[in-house]
């Protein structure tokens, strides 16, 4: 499934046609969840997840296999403003690292067994600085959009989209207080590690933001290419691909959400395929989690990006399906179940 969409109301169309999860396969799911040796509801919400999953996949007893994590680079125009600790020339370094498999998210792939992809999109030519007007155009937005959805492998079974990105902390903010309101320094972090002073520069750089883009109003996609970042478009590309392949999602940080809200906004209901992988320490995170409905797997205080806490979170959704899809049921090991109480 190549991605045929060249403008945004093309991709709008798009996510006016989303697949629902197979219901039947979540009652049979179910039906097989009640049978296994275990009292009932005591895996918690690894029961949970595992229905979810099996529902995406259309098999009550699905297994995972072919993990994928796909990391996003891109660079902001707004890192003019003095909102990061760090030059943009670390994004193109980081990359590097990624490719050498020396990052954080290159070793917690490893772990979960996961395919780990790198796409560095444009790091030469920085996004516009969102505090003066927007950061894309409409043709750089959908390239992006279409490059994250040409990422995401057709025979991937779980994905997590991670992004690398000098600024775009800065960019996840404006976004939030574009879509949700309230008061800039709210939505706004610390990011690479700022002092207070910067950080409440930071905080007006965001408002100033949104109110040089007012012109997007609530709209996600608009949202999105005034105030997002070449790397974070990418990742709703690939957010949406994933939904159109039925392949459940473990979103990342608050970067990740950023981006992810942006398709709620359009279209409610966009974000079923996922699961929030961890809340991270960006103040931002939690609130932005909260207004999409979503519960946290982990809350380990990182702040990292690259994927890293949603990969975490991945091995959470492996041990769900290996238990639901490989534990033996109470007739197959001949184990008296419990009669319901009275």
């Amino acid at each position: 499934m190549r991605a045929d969409f060249t403008s945004l109301a093309q991709f709008e169309a798009v996510l006016s046609a989303l697949p629902a999860p197979d219901e039947a396969t979540v009652q049979a799911a179910r039906e097989r969840n009640a049978m296994l040796t275990k009292p009932p509801g005591a895996l918690g919400r690894l029961e949970d997840l595992a229905l979810w999953y099996c529902g995406w996949r259309g098999h009550a007893r699905a297994r995972i296999s072919a993990p994928q994590v796909i990391v996003f680079a891109g660079n902001h125009g707004v890192v003019k403003q003095g909102v990061s600790a760090f030059p943009p020339e670390v994004t193109a370094q980081m990359v590097a690292n990624f490719a050498a498999g020396g990052a954080a998210v290159n070793q917690l792939a490893a772990v979960v067994g996961a395919r780990m992809d790198v796409h560095a999109i444009d790091l030469d030519r920085p996004t516009g600085d969102i505090s003066r007007g927007p950061a894309m155009s409409e043709a750089e937005v959908v390239a992006a959009l279409r490059l994250g959805w040409e990422a995401v492998d057709p025979s991937s079974d779980l994905l997590v989209v991670g992004e690398m990105g000098i600024g775009n902390t800065t960019s996840a903010a404006a976004i939030a207080l574009a879509l949700h309101g309230g008061d800039a320094a709210v939505w706004t972090g610390r990011g690479t590690g700022l002092t207070d002073a910067a950080l409440s520069h930071k905080a007006q750089v965001v408002a100033r933001s949104v109110e040089v883009n007012a012109a997007s109003g609530a709209d996600g996609l608009e949202v999105l290419r005034r105030l997002g970042g070449r790397e974070l478009a990418a990742m709703a590309g690939a957010l949406v691909r994933a939904r159109m392949g039925r392949v459940p999602v473990v979103l990342d940080g608050f970067i990740c959400t950023a981006a992810a809200a942006c398709l709620d906004a359009v279209r409610p209901g966009a974000l079923d395929h996922a699961v929030a992988g961890h809340v991270s320490a960006e103040p931002g995170h939690a609130r932005l989690l909260e207004r999409l409905g979503k519960t946290p797997l982990l809350s380990l205080g990182l702040r990292l990006g690259e994927g890293s806490g949603g990969v975490l979170a991945m091995g959470m959704v492996q041990a769900a399906l290996a238990c639901h899809s490989g534990m033996a049921t109470f007739a197959e090991a001949r184990v008296a179940k419990g009669a319901d109480p009275a």
